[in-house]
């Protein structure tokens, strides 16, 4: 098997278990031991410190990626300029912080004062959690991914689910939790950095005169191009929950974050099909092949809407027993309709296929960067539009709506510029299998146990899948996958 086959099998392994972490924590251990004022608390600080990440980092890590290939030699002064470059950029991003710290508290004082007490917190989090993201670019330019992902992925979960169990029996308090978190970071950073110490890849090297001419001058250029997109794609990412906790209450970040997190499973298969489909889109744009690129961007829109429109009907068709199992879930419930606009988001983006990887490795990646800044502020101004009149949904409903509009946007340029379309009459087809497996949303036995009803409803929820998919003959591909699958595994 080669080097590259081991990496990827690992590392999507570990995504897995993180993963599974993920949802263990979020779903089950934050909200049993945090009250909901300290969980909105935990989620906000870090949200804060992850967000300005990407402001400090000045597109470094991505500069690494594209630039690597062309040193030779000098690898370890290439690391050193990089981390350099982001020290100065996370000295910037302080500089602003401290000087803005009135305003940032001013922020969160009427309903979320808490935050104040740790905003020292946040500017530690963005510091490490910035200098493990060099450190990951780095060892990811030697094809070195499956250690930095365990300890982004597995490794900091882990210990964020020690530091919170430890929280749970009463060892410490909830200041040291906050510490804590700092910690939790610290040592991520310090494992991905002892790994390529022990592998001989770092060493302290300052001497960047012998860079070949014009690359610190290009590598910069490049970096602060994609740090401009990275930034807003971040923010996008992270606004949402900042602005619950600023606007409304941390309480109510807590529910929303649940809620996100439920609904970011219909998802997941997008991320590993864009992961895979990327250098193969770069393939055909380096050999002009827009024909072939018009037929993965088709396919991949119904592979993707067929098998996401499933999971989003799982989820939606089970809200009630997953909610039934989250601690408290009384309180977190009431974030029933953040999951389905959420979700609903997602799905848009996962029916206009890829059409982001597509602007971005086409001559015309700038008008990505551009959509993606605009969209980061209309975000802002919707999320300050809805927020005050529906609340935590009103945040949920702008993600989705801005969502849509700028797939539209993406979709009607691809069109014009270069003659792409995702959609077919397989794409109605697909819309009607998902669409009438909902009708099971309603479906309810009395007096019986939610874990038998969410099995019975599945169980329901598959059978008809599979039968309108057969009457409407789209799916075929997966199911057949499915059955080899079943047919390997059996005796």
């Amino acid at each position: 098997m080669s080097k590259i086959a081991q990496q990827s099998i690992q590392t999507t392994a570990f995504s897995y278990i993180g993963v599974i972490l993920g949802y263990i924590n979020v779903l089950w251990l934050y909200p049993y031991a945090l009250d909901a004022t300290e969980l909105g608390t935990f989620r906000t600080i870090q949200d804060l410190g992850l967000l300005f990440v990407p402001f400090a980092q000045l597109g470094v890590g991505h500069g690494i990626t594209r630039y690597f290939p062309k040193l030779e030699q000098k690898q370890s002064a290439f690391l050193t300029y990089s981390l350099a470059l982001s020290l100065v950029g996370f000295a910037v991003v302080s500089l602003i912080f401290f000087g803005f710290k009135a305003q940032i508290m001013g922020l969160f004082a009427t309903n979320s004062p808490e935050i104040i007490n740790f905003l020292g917190v946040v500017l530690l989090i963005t510091l490490f959690a910035l200098l493990s993201s060099v450190m990951d670019a780095y060892s990811r330019s030697y094809l070195k991914v499956a250690i930095p992902t365990f300890f982004r992925e597995v490794f900091l979960r882990f210990l964020t689910s020690v530091l919170v169990g430890i929280y749970l029996l009463d060892w410490i308090n909830f200041d040291q939790v906050m510490v804590g978190l700092v910690i939790v970071y610290g040592l991520s950073l310090l494992g991905v950095l002892v790994y390529l110490i022990w592998l001989g890849k770092v060493q302290l090297d300052f001497n960047w005169k012998h860079f070949p001419p014009g690359f610190r001058s290009s590598f910069i250029r490049f970096s602060l191009i994609t740090f401009l997109a990275t930034a807003a794609s971040t923010l996008i990412m992270k606004i949402d929950s900042i602005m619950v906790s600023s606007m409304v209450s941390l309480e109510a970040n807590a529910i929303y974050s649940i809620a996100f997190y439920m609904a970011l499973v219909v998802e997941l298969p997008r991320r590993a099909i864009s992961q895979v489909a990327m250098p193969v889109i770069a393939d055909h744009f380096s050999k002009n092949n827009l024909k072939e690129i018009n037929l993965l961007y088709r396919q991949l829109s119904n592979r993707q809407l067929y098998i996401c429109l499933f999971l989003f009907a799982m989820i939606w068709s089970n809200i009630d027993s997953i909610y039934h199992f989250v601690p408290n879930s009384e309180l977190y419930q009431s974030g029933k309709m953040v999951v389905f606009y959420i979700a609903l988001g997602k799905i848009f983006d996962v029916a206009f296929s890829v059409n982001s990887e597509i602007l971005v490795f086409s001559q015309y990646y700038r008008f990505n960067l551009v959509l993606t800044i605009a969209m980061s502020i209309l975000i802002i101004a919707v999320n300050y539009w809805l927020i005050p009149i529906y609340g935590i949904e009103g945040a949920a409903i702008g993600s989705a709506s801005v969502m849509l509009a700028f797939n539209l946007v993406k979709y009607g340029y691809l069109k014009i510029k270069l003659n792409l379309e995702p959609f077919s009459y397989e794409t109605l087809k697909i819309l009607f299998v998902g669409v009438t497996i909902f009708a099971l949303k309603d479906f309810y036995l009395e007096n019986v146990n939610p874990l038998v009803m969410m099995v019975i409803k599945s169980i329901l929820i598959v059978g008809m899948f599979f039968f309108w998919s057969r009457i409407a003959n789209v799916g075929q591909e997966e199911w057949n996958w499915i059955k080899s699958k079943l047919k390997k595994s059996g005796p």
